[in-house]
C-alpha cells in the first residue's frame, strides 16, 4: 500500500509518464482564410458542444463543451478543418488541462489572433465537473 503522506519525490504516481509526449502530438492542420477586415477589432466565438477525447488513466471517453473566443488579425479559422482537428482527439488519451493548452497553442499558431480564449467544461466524472480555461494575448 502506498504511503499517501510520503514526500512527492519518493512516491510514484499512477499518472506518471502518461503525458510526456503531449506537446509533440501531431494534430491535423487548422486551415485559415484571409480576413478582409484586419483593421477592425471584432470577436468570433466557436462552440463545440459534443467534444470527446479519452481519459488517459481509464481509457473511458470524456465529454466536454468547448468554447473558443478570438479576435482575428490577418487570418480567420476555417471551420471544416477545425472540426476535423477536434474530431482527431476522439481517439487520444489526454488530460483535460493538457488538451486546453495543446488546443490553444495549435489555434494560435494557425491564425495568430489579437487574443484568444478557450474554455472547456467537461462532464461530471465521479461527481466532479472540470472546467479548464486559458487566455492568449490579453
Amino acid at each position: 500500500m502506498k504511503d499517501r503522506h510520503a514526500p512527492a519525490n519518493r512516491r510514484r504516481l499512477s499518472y506518471e509518464g502518461l503525458q510526456e509526449e503531449v506537446r509533440r502530438i501531431q494534430t491535423p492542420e487548422i486551415e485559415v482564410w484571409e480576413n478582409e477586415y484586419p483593421d477592425k477589432i471584432y470577436t468570433v466565438n466557436l462552440e463545440l458542444p459534443e467534444f470527446t477525447c479519452i481519459c488517459p488513466k481509464t481509457g473511458l471517453p470524456d465529454f466536454a463543451v468547448i468554447n473558443i473566443e478570438y479576435s482575428p488579425r490577418k487570418y480567420c479559422v476555417e471551420l471544416k478543418s477545425f472540426k476535423m482537428y477536434a474530431i482527431f482527439f476522439r481517439g487520444i488519451g489526454i488530460f483535460h488541462e493538457h488538451l486546453v493548452n495543446k488546443m490553444l497553442d495549435d489555434f494560435v499558431a494557425a491564425c495568430r489572433p489579437r487574443w484568444a480564449k478557450i474554455k472547456a467544461v467537461f462532464n461530471s466524472r465521479g461527481g466532479i465537473v472540470t472546467t479548464v480555461s486559458r487566455d492568449y494575448g490579453r
